[in-house]
């Protein structure tokens, strides 16, 4: 007997793309010989396999495959060539609420869902105090699920997934579903399973809980597997496929390889006439809020981890460095130059500048350019957040922006542990007991 409750070999999707419906009928019907559409590899010669009791998390850009790697393992899409096994019942959080009947109440909407994942009435009947504490959606449960809200239905979609009781769980990023007190209890049933040891195969863009909860993660770029081991590993190579420098691997290379040991030098170098824009390794905000006078320019930037990379995904506790190259437009004495990192609704949680750090510049003159590099820890808890740079300064008494690069550019925190508020105080903590 096979110790892997999942396994996937050799699995292709292919979706034919038509140029007009005209096209997609008469294939339809086979009333043409010649092929009138183009091929998709949703998945190309996709190969793993999840042992009983893992936790294991797939990531990758969107687009990548994942979702249809799940449906096919669901069996919701079949493919078009391989084969997928799978050994035990399955729960699947997919795509929420998708069979339910908008002019079913919420009571009749569980028990047909539970009746299609297989349960009898009995079964339903011994669960339904546990869904309906868990969606806490109160009498709304004996109205039809088209007067919900949008919150209402997932809550209710999500109590009845996961308050069965699966020897499989997987889910695709239906962990962020609802207000923080909901997420909070979706992610502590989510432990409860990883504690019962439960099978879990997992998808997420939260990079934090691919590192905390998965044993392994299974790394697909463009339709392809890129690779799998430790969540940290793949994750930082993740972080360069996020930047554009997608590394090809096979089984047999070494990951130290796909981390670029030269990938610092290379950073380096960059410094030099003629070599590519750091700022081309990311992905901008198309929206950025940029002003100045003019008499000084930002011409590049770039945001590097502690392995020499270009990212924008830090892991927290790591250490990481900015680098912000201006350009002077005439002489300027002592300008500032400075970074902040923001919320998403726009909060500032922290910043510093060549004022603050008491890092003088002195005079720069006309045609110039300087680099400012900012090394430090990252303690922001995990999450999303927006970085701006700039570079200002006086003349005589005036305060003067001279180019400002607002929210630029998103960071992206990657943590296993978070604390109350913006960032993490680093306590160290002991207790002691003083008396039985």
């Amino acid at each position: 007997m096979s110790d892997y409750v999942i396994e996937v070999n050799n699995v292709d999707k292919v979706y034919k793309l038509f140029d007009s419906n005209k096209a997609r009928v008469a294939d339809t019907l086979g009333l043409t010989r010649k092929k009138n559409y183009k091929e998709h590899y949703a998945l190309k010669n996709m190969s793993f396999a999840v042992k009983q009791g893992e936790c294991v998390g797939l990531i990758g850009t969107n687009g990548s495959g994942k979702s249809t790697i799940l449906k096919i393992i669901t069996g919701v899409l079949s493919p078009t060539k391989g084969d997928v096994r799978v050994d035990g019942r399955i729960s699947a959080l997919l795509e929420l609420g998708a069979g339910f009947n908008q002019e079913y109440t919420g009571i009749e909407n569980i028990y047909l869902n539970g009746t299609m994942l297989g349960y009898s009435k009995e079964e339903i009947d011994a669960k339904l105090d546990d869904i309906l504490s868990f969606a806490d959606i109160g009498d709304f449960v004996f109205q039809p699920v088209k007067t919900y809200s949008s919150g209402m239905f997932v809550r209710l979609a999500f109590a009845v997934a996961i308050n069965i009781d699966p020897e499989i769980l997987i889910v695709d990023e239906a962990l962020s579903v609802g207000d923080v007190f909901f997420q909070a209890k979706c992610y502590k049933k989510f432990e409860e399973f990883k504690e019962a040891g439960k099978t879990i195969l997992f998808v997420s863009h939260d990079l934090g809980a691919i590192s905390k909860y998965c044993d392994r993660a299974v790394l697909i770029n463009k339709g392809d597997k890129v690779a799998e081991g430790t969540p940290k590993d793949m994750i930082d190579i993740y972080k360069k496929i996020l930047v554009g420098q997608e590394p090809v691997l096979s089984s047999k290379v070494d990951l130290a390889d796909a981390f670029g040991a030269d990938s610092q030098d290379s950073i380096v170098n960059s410094d030099q006439p003629g070599s590519t824009n750091w700022k081309s390794n990311y992905q901008l905000n198309p929206n950025v809020n940029e002003y100045g006078d003019g008499r000084a320019s930002i011409v590049d930037f770039a945001v590097i981890d502690d392995n020499g990379n270009y990212t924008n995904a830090i892991m927290k506790g790591s250490t990481f460095t900015v680098k912000s190259k201006v350009h002077f437009n005439t002489d300027i004495e002592n300008p500032i130059f400075t970074l902040t990192f923001k919320t998403l609704k726009g909060i500032d949680v922290t910043g510093t500048n060549t004022m603050y750090e008491k890092c003088d510049v002195g005079l720069c003159k006309e045609g110039s350019e300087y680099v400012a590099t900012f090394t430090q820890k990252m303690d922001m808890q995990g999450g999303e957040y927006l970085m701006s740079i700039s570079c200002t300064g006086y003349d005589g008494v005036d305060f003067v922006a001279y180019h400002r690069l607002y929210d630029v550019m998103n960071i992206t925190v990657v943590s296993t542990k978070n604390t109350v508020g913006y960032y993490d105080m680093n306590s160290k903590v002991t207790v002691t007991k003083v008396k039985d």
